[in-house]
């Protein structure tokens, strides 16, 4: 092939060729097949080349692809909303459609200033967040982000919003256990609060099960609780970032379901088009909107492709075929069934030190002590050879951070298409096997 003028993610690295997709696989130009275990980046949640789909954006694209916001709208925008507002819990009954998960939470950021804004309060301009959490790449969406990695080169750009520890528990920064803990790692919140002062804040915003920063890291119980909780008292509105939990991942609609919580702002992006079509969406409650709409009656944010027909159209198809066939319900019991062959692997390799999350959103974190739960050093790089000895096998995981810090740390999350068999569970389960016996090689090749 001739010189390539793409900029891929490692400028020097040769990426396969992919060809097709067929419902969980994808095939390159090769005709190697590998299992998506990863729905790319958590996406791909109804898999590869669903006939539904191709069809509804052959239907809208002969209608009509595109038209600007402030001039039009859509039967698929209107549809659209309309459905996700009925598929939701509580009041969030308003959806903002943008093109990503990172527009969706700067969009989240900017609607829940211009609330308090709108209630004749200026000075709440903050948006806090935990450390360990990703909500996406653009500068707003990054200043929320507590990715240390990914902060890194833009840190005079950005805000200093990450306050607060992650609900890690397998590695609780003041090595307590729940449920005697108190849930100090969401209590911390209350602290942060009054150091700042409330009237300097909008909104807290954090990712229900934390995904690329965090490799599922899951809260306990009362966490989100306590949260919502400490929000309300100090009247700060909370926002669940569900780019990567929404839309079924979990075996709910939204994640927070499962802490039995209802946010103020929702972000929803990723198995929203499930990799078919660019759309997200800031959803937002009947509380924050009420002075909105009494006051300037616009929310000031906007893309030009927002609320675009045709990836509405998309979104529209995917929700109703996830509806249709019961996708989301049956998600549970393959949950289940894929965490029972995952801890019997325990047995077999020793470096497996935590297995958590929810749903199809499963991490695994990589040790090279059990009792002391000692990371492998940074130069071993365990978790980008996993991944590539994944792929190899053909099959693809998806890299996450761990670690006290989010860096000295190597986990992987395992989120294959929600319309995964169990003999095709079985078959992810066989090829993890098989890549977990290369690194078992590669650790004893490199022991430090």
């Amino acid at each position: 092939m001739d010189q390539s003028h793409l900029i891929k993610p490692i400028l020097d690295t040769n990426y396969p060729m992919i060809d097709y997709g067929k419902g969980i696989y994808l095939f390159d130009q090769d005709g190697k097949k590998y299992l998506d275990a990863s729905s790319g980046a958590v996406t791909a949640n109804i898999g590869h080349g669903v006939d539904e789909i191709i069809t509804a954006m052959h239907d809208q694209a002969k209608r009509v692809s595109f038209v600007y916001r402030s001039q039009f709208t859509s039967e698929a925008a209107e549809q659209l909303a309309r459905k996700i507002a009925e598929s939701t819990i509580g009041d969030l009954n308003w959806v903002f459609f943008v093109n990503s998960g990172s527009e969706a939470t700067e969009t989240a950021l900017k609607i829940a200033i211009q609330y308090w804004q709108e209630k004749g309060i200026q000075t709440k301009t903050k948006v806090l967040s935990r450390w360990m959490s990703y909500h996406g790449i653009t500068l707003g969406a990054l200043s929320m982000s507590g990715h240390a990695g990914r902060r890194a080169r833009f840190v005079p750009l950005l805000e200093d919003f990450p306050v607060i520890h992650p609900p890690y528990c397998y590695r609780c920064p003041y090595n307590r256990e729940v449920p005697n803990c108190g849930y100090v790692c969401a209590q911390e919140l209350e602290t942060v609060i009054k150091r700042i002062g409330a009237d300097q804040i909008a909104g807290f915003i954090a990712e229900p099960i934390i995904g690329a920063a965090g490799g599922a890291i899951t809260p306990p119980k009362e966490y989100y609780r306590v949260i919502k909780e400490i929000c309300e008292k100090y009247n700060i509105l909370f926002i669940a970032d569900e780019v990567m939990t929404g839309f079924g991942r979990t075996g709910t609609m939204l994640a927070v379901e499962h802490w039995d919580v209802e946010p103020d702002i929702v972000t929803l992006g990723k198995g929203m088009g499930a990799g078919y079509a660019p759309i997200a969406a800031a959803l937002v409650s009947e509380r924050v909107m009420e002075p909105i709409l009494a006051g300037s009656k616009t929310i000031m944010s906007g893309h030009t492709l927002s609320a675009n027909p045709q990836s509405c159209a998309v979104s529209l198809a995917v929700l109703e075929y996830l509806e249709k066939n019961k996708i989301i319900e049956d998600v549970p019991a393959k949950s289940a069934y894929l965490v029972e062959k995952l801890e019997e692997l325990r047995n077999d390799f020793s470096f497996i030190g935590d297995i958590r999350g929810k749903g199809l959103m499963i991490g695994m974190e990589f040790v090279q002590n059990l009792q002391d739960k000692q990371p492998f050093p940074r130069n071993m790089l365990v978790t980008s050879n996993i991944v590539e000895m994944a792929q190899k096998e053909g099959l693809l995981l998806y890299p996450a951070g761990a670690g006290i810090d989010g860096i000295h740390g190597d986990a992987i999350l395992i989120a294959p298409p929600l319309t995964i068999t169990e003999q095709e569970l079985d078959e992810l389960l066989l090829l993890l096997k098989k890549t977990f016996h290369l690194l078992q090689e590669y650790i004893d090749r490199n022991k430090p």
